[in-house]
């Protein structure tokens, strides 16, 4: 029955003059999403409407699917397209599209009637009550209930009708590359993969970087952060991942610096190094999964200390959260099965027993001095032999 979906969007239609340019993103990115999808569909702008036609036979979880991890949409309409042939034959259409959606279920229903064609012979409410009065007749076991109801039985009257009762949820958000780009410090953990889900769901195109510490990690470790990569890709499009080694960096801390500052201080080098990927490639910022006290690295002091060595700013969404809320995340954006495979990073493999939690940083400074010697060094060295993965949702 289904041969176009109705693609409805929110926080767009607020965008004044610009409107435009969010919904030409978001029509861009659909597109994309459906060539991974069988078929032939066509995606097409219409008065505040967007919608997917399909031109052929295609499997419809499969489209759906597809649809559900494009940011900005908010609801995905199986519609039926109805030729203009009068009220009668409109409402003969309703009766049986009910019939087929729901037979014999007793259910409450309501209609809702928007007419934009201004030229129909009926307004809204005059459709609405007409054909509320034909379903009553037809489908006795359905009731009206104008508050409450069950069932919303959708007529949009333009130059051709569409009718829909069914609104399966987006992810909401912002078509991503309209507000720039950021660079994502993606760990194999449960909270930076939902970070850069929820920096890309506010309409921000990412880039990623992995500190990887071989042989301390294992290569397993680095192909569970590309994994999470390519999940996080279905969200955000393809994914640029720099893979850093970090080993040598890590080893040099570790021999120089007291070991209750080892994770803020390498912490302070990742974020260097980050930045200087986030430079090259145009990003506005870094994204980090960090949320205030949630380890010793993430006390305001902590976090205050890693600030203070970065020129552009630091964005963390999951500032506020806690470990549960971050799990229900990563749980519907299938991140959570993977990251939880046991393959550790470099972060915890050189964790100290006991972590300063609120560092000072006039103490961290003059620690990191004791790395004068060889530091620049080694991190012109972990920036030039950097693997770039280029990450795409296809693949």
């Amino acid at each position: 029955m289904f041969k176009m979906f109705l693609i409805k969007y929110a926080e767009i239609a607020i965008k004044g003059k610009n409107r435009f340019l969010f919904e030409d993103a978001l029509v861009e990115h659909i597109r994309r999403a459906l060539e991974a999808a069988d078929g032939e569909f066509q995606v097409t702008k219409e008065s505040g409407r967007i919608y997917v036609s399909c031109l052929g036979d295609y499997d419809y979880g499969e489209v759906v699917g597809a649809l559900s991890k494009v940011f900005g949409i908010v609801g995905i309409c199986p519609v039926v397209r109805l030729e203009d042939r009068g009220f009668e034959e409109l409402a003969r259409e309703v009766v049986a599209y009910l019939g087929w959606m729901y037979p014999e279920r007793e259910a409450t229903f309501k209609v809702i009637t928007r007419r934009i064609k201004k030229s129909y012979p009926m307004e809204s409410m005059e459709v609405s009550a007409a054909l509320g009065e034909r379903i009553l007749e037809a489908c006795p076991k359905l009731t009206v209930d104008v508050h409450h109801p069950q069932i919303e039985i959708h007529v949009e009257i333009r130059g051709t009708i569409y009718l829909y009762s069914e609104t399966v949820p987006g992810p909401g958000g912002m078509p991503v590359g309209t507000n720039g780009r950021a660079t994502l410090l993606l760990s194999g953990g449960i909270d930076s993969p939902v970070a850069g889900y929820m920096i890309a769901k506010r309409g921000v195109k990412i880039d990623a970087v992995y500190f990887h510490a071989p042989p301390y990690t294992s290569e397993r470790a680095k192909q569970k952060v590309v994994d999470l990569a390519r999940i996080l890709s279905q969200y955000t499009g393809p994914i640029s991942l720099k893979v850093v080694n970090f080993t040598d960096i890590q080893l040099y801390i570790y021999e120089k610096c007291p070991h209750d500052e080892l994770t803020i201080i390498m912490r302070r080098y990742m974020m260097r190094i980050a930045q200087r990927f986030a430079q090259e490639n145009g990003s506005l910022g870094l994204v980090t999964g960090e949320s205030i006290g949630q380890v010793a690295s993430q006390t305001m002091q902590s976090l205050a200390a890693t600030n203070e060595v970065c020129e552009m700013p630091v964005y963390r969404p999951l500032i506020g959260f806690d470990k549960e809320e971050i799990v229900t995340v990563a749980k519907k954006i299938d991140t959570y099965e993977t990251s939880i495979l046991p393959y550790e990073d470099c972060c915890t493999i050189f964790v100290a027993k006991h972590p300063v939690t609120k560092p000072n940083r006039n103490a961290v400074r003059r620690s990191e001095q004791k790395l004068a010697e060889k530091i620049d060094q080694l991190v012109e060295e972990a920036v030039r032999t950097a693997e770039t993965v280029e990450v795409d949702p296809a693949c």
